[in-house]
């Protein structure tokens, strides 16, 4: 009891339990005696504790409810009625004192005035300034490259508007020039990459190495006429939904929504290619390719176009139409050297030479799914609001899951292209790096759902993708380079192996053989 003040002390015998507190009881009933540290004594308070000396104004701790009367039916010698005294006492302390501020308060107060006042540093203000410039940048996953239609309907705006520039930018406009590009640019890939012989050049000896094609003029008149059949496709998609192109940023500038040609133009222009595409393909390579091409028209135009609106399904027949060119190539040139009575469209289109061109069609076809979905993914708020029955925005998870299995289903196409004899080891290192690519962007699109740049990473890896493979197969085609490498080794050409036999030693060759007999 020595550590009581004089003020604390009560009355009487020091053993009567009614005159000590309950503190000092607790410690006298228990069997050990605890640490001297851990001691809580009466004149330490808790702003002492914490370094902060008591003002005049504080209050403390211990109140009257601290010390009991330590009679034997209030429980106040258990510990649980000790923890409820001195939980009151707080309780009060608190409530007669709300506005005294606590120690910690005061910590953190100085130390903010404290930071306050210093000067920053200069890493931190680079860090502030570069997130600051973050917070303000666009969303890279919104970057989107823009329309060529979108930019050529500007362009025509500016002119005057009886130039014959405004009328023809326009008009070109209707026709998605970068896509009809890469769409002739798949079907000429899949002509040259037909397997032609040298015996069926015009002439062997001047041509030491395989041509690309049979025929010049069938292939002036094969593109031609895919891209022409490609402005009546584009044309009528056009047509058919100006007031939702309307409603997404990236369409809204086309010709028909902005009034640059009137409805009635647009369908006397999309009539009038589709004759002229389909018509140079029909005189000019063969009936095969002109059925395909305008079934492309019709499948893009009256059945692709309307089922956007209407079925997620869309994206498999917009692959479809992509995946037709490259076997519109390929049939061009099979009609070149097809022969008579082998020259019908099954002949073409379902021997066991046209294995390659479908082969072809497949990396188009399987194409889409990484180059669309990425590109729809960054728009998706936009299709949505447009009323597109789009993957990115009715199902992500299954938008990225198909870019991904139809990146990893470039591999065995590819090598389908070496097995069957169409390229040379080349194009298995060259495509393989490529594929590799695509499917490492189409993971990280997956993995992160087209979060963090992947949707941008895996758009612009397809669009280098696909040059290589096609222009890989022009370079390594079978037999292309083989003239080139027997001179450099210095091997014999397998032609000169032949004996050709002169008509007017072959009466001598059969007479001396008929001595030879009646000498025998």
């Amino acid at each position: 009891m020595s550590l009581l003040r004089s003020s604390l002390r009560r009355i009487g015998s020091p053993g009567d339990p009614s005159r000590i507190c309950s503190q000092c009881l607790l410690h006298r009933t228990r069997p050990s005696r605890p640490s001297p540290a851990a001691l809580r004594t009466f004149i330490s308070s808790p702003r002492s504790r914490s370094g902060v000396a008591d003002g005049p104004s504080a209050q403390s701790t211990l109140n009257k409810t601290y010390f009991s009367a330590n009679r034997a039916d209030d429980g106040s010698t258990s510990k649980s009625g000790l923890i409820s005294s001195l939980s009151a006492g707080n309780a009060s302390s608190g409530t007669d004192s709300p506005n005294l501020p606590s120690s910690d308060h005061q910590v953190n107060t100085s130390a903010t005035v404290a930071e306050s006042t210093q000067p920053e540093l200069p890493h931190r203000r680079r860090k502030r300034l570069k997130e600051e410039a973050n917070a303000q940048a666009p969303n890279p996953d919104h970057v989107i490259p823009p329309d060529a239609s979108a930019q050529l309907s500007a362009f025509s705006s500016t002119l005057p508007t009886s130039s014959l520039r405004r009328k023809m930018a326009a008009f070109l406009a209707l026709c998605k020039p970068r896509l009809s590009v890469l769409i002739v640019l798949s079907t000429t890939s899949a002509y040259g990459m037909y397997p032609i012989s040298s015996l069926l050049t015009l002439d062997p000896s001047m041509t030491p190495l395989p041509t690309l094609s049979t025929s010049t003029l069938t292939f002036l008149y094969l593109t031609a006429g895919t891209f022409i059949s490609c402005c009546s496709a584009n044309t009528i998609n056009m047509f058919l939904e100006p007031k939702y192109d309307a409603l997404m940023s990236r369409t809204r500038n086309r010709p028909l929504v902005r009034g640059l040609i009137s409805r009635r133009a647009a369908v006397l222009f999309a009539i009038a290619t589709a004759i002229t595409g389909v018509g140079m393909l029909y005189f000019g390579t063969n009936p095969t390719v002109a059925a395909l091409s305008a079934s492309n028209i019709v499948l893009y135009g009256f059945v692709y176009t309307p089922l956007k609106r209407l079925h997620v399904i869309n994206t498999w027949v917009g692959a479809i139409v992509g995946g037709i060119p490259p076997l519109m190539g390929w049939v061009a040139a099979a009609g070149q050297t097809a022969t008579t009575g082998h020259d019908t469209w099954r002949d073409m289109l379902f021997s066991k030479d046209s294995i390659g061109g479908w082969l072809i069609a497949g990396i188009l076809f399987a194409w889409q799914f990484p180059h669309f979905n990425a590109l729809s993914h960054t728009i998706r708020e936009e299709y949505k609001r447009a009323g597109y029955k789009m993957l990115c925005w009715k199902n992500p998870a299954m938008n990225a899951r198909v870019a991904l299995r139809y990146s990893v289903l470039m591999f065995p196409i590819s090598i389908g292209l070496w097995w069957v004899g169409v390229v040379g080891h080349g194009f298995l290192v060259s495509s393989s790096v490529a594929n590799a690519w695509l499917v490492k962007e189409a993971y990280h699109f997956w993995q992160h759902q087209g979060a963090n740049g992947t949707a941008r990473g895996l758009f612009w890896a397809s669009i280098w993708q696909l040059p290589v493979l096609l222009i890989g197969g022009l370079v390594t085609k079978k037999g292309l380079w083989d003239g080139v490498w027997r001179k450099v080794l210095g091997q014999p050409d397998p032609e000169d192996e032949y004996v050709y036999i002169d008509e007017e030693e072959e009466p001598v060759s059969s007479q001396s053989n008929a001595v030879v007999t009646r000498a025998t």
